[in-house]
């Protein structure tokens, strides 16, 4: 969504964690479906809202992007299909089940999958490389799955067994209680990672971790035509966790600069300097561009500040098309004139030229 997420709640960039918990505790009563006079999509809004500004590293991601990528893991999902049947209030006592609206805002609900931690990286680029797109390959020390085990974090040949904190469930049970009543929570068992089942003998290679940290290379195909300062984003390249899925690769691209042109959309900019004589005359020049050289044809009588057109020989748009290389005529006037010169210059100012 390109909505701003501290608008639709009614909250600032510097409100707590109480305070965005708080609007909208107000504006899932106000709009929630289930309720007469409810607004589903106001309630989404809220919802999608209030699951990344409530997450510190989604709401940094929010704030410094100005946007949350697309696939983020939860983001905008963490309230979908609440309903307030469990809702009830008898003698002031307000009570909540397993799937209630608030459960979610006090560690309980429905339990998150664990993730890893994103990785940032920078990469410089030459320009051409930026314009025309090329394949890296990036050394990373990270925390992956373990290949030995396969994740599982058990010894190979190792039998699986039901793992004692919570019966196998993958889920323990919790009742906390607020000045808002009793809440019944669920969390993921800590001990098997929510699988229910933990391995007789430990992987020796992560020690049962089902991750170790290791050099991992990582190929990587830069798209054509990428500006300075944008972002690449690899879904599930960055550190891997035990009964998780793996957080993200950002990738921040940085493109130096060139000498002879710049980029504008997909077109390339230049600017050429012409003789004056050239340009009244009109004549032909060898000019340098990302795949070699070029013959272009000045006609005669161009201005100063006139625009060439190069088509086909731009930036690449994804597709089969091509932007154009846009030249810009600079007319060099002489600064000093011979006698001979200065004759000619002045028959031409005789003839009105």
């Amino acid at each position: 969504m390109n909505e701003d997420y501290y608008k639709i709640l009614g909250v600032d960039k510097s409100a707590s964690k109480s305070d965005i918990k708080k609007a909208f505790h107000k504006l899932a009563h106000k709009y929630h479906p289930d309720k007469k006079g409810g607004d589903e999509a106001m309630f989404k809004k809220a919802s999608e809202a209030y699951s990344v500004l409530s997450d510190e590293k989604k709401k940094a991601e929010y704030d410094t992007y100005g946007r949350i990528f697309e696939g983020d893991a939860g983001a905008g999902q963490g309230f979908g299909g609440f309903g307030f049947s469990g809702f009830s209030q008898q003698g002031g006592n307000v009570e909540f089940d397993l799937g209630d609206l608030f459960g979610g805002m006090f560690g309980g609900g429905r339990p998150r999958t664990k993730r890893g931690n994103d990785i940032s990286i920078d990469i410089e680029l030459t320009f051409k490389e930026a314009i025309f797109g090329v394949s890296r390959k990036i050394s990373l020390t990270k925390n992956s799955v373990c290949e030995d085990c396969d994740g599982s974090g058990a010894k190979i040949g190792s039998e699986m067994i039901t793992c004692s904190s919570c019966n196998g469930n993958g889920q323990v049970h919790e009742t906390k209680r607020s000045v808002l009543g009793t809440f019944s929570t669920v969390k993921t068992c800590e001990t098997c990672s929510g699988k229910g089942q933990v391995p007789r003998e430990k992987c020796k290679t992560c020690v049962g971790q089902g991750v170790r940290k290791k050099q991992t290379e990582i190929s990587l195909n830069i798209p054509a035509g990428i500006n300075n300062g944008e972002m690449i984003r690899l879904s599930g390249a960055g550190e891997a966790i035990f009964g998780g899925v793996s957080g993200d690769l950002y990738i921040k691209i940085h493109v130096a600069s060139n000498k002879n042109f710049r980029k504008e959309g997909i077109n390339l900019i230049t600017d050429l300097n012409i003789k004056l004589s050239d340009a009244l005359l009109g004549a032909e020049y060898n000019i340098d561009t990302l795949e070699g050289k070029l013959k272009l044809k000045i006609p005669a009588g161009v201005t100063f500040g006139e625009t060439l057109r190069i088509k086909g020989k731009g930036v690449p748009d994804g597709s089969s098309r091509r932007g154009d290389i846009m030249i810009k005529l600079k007319i060099q006037l002489p600064s000093k004139l011979n006698k001979k010169v200065r004759k000619l210059v002045g028959e031409l100012q005789k003839e009105g030229v």
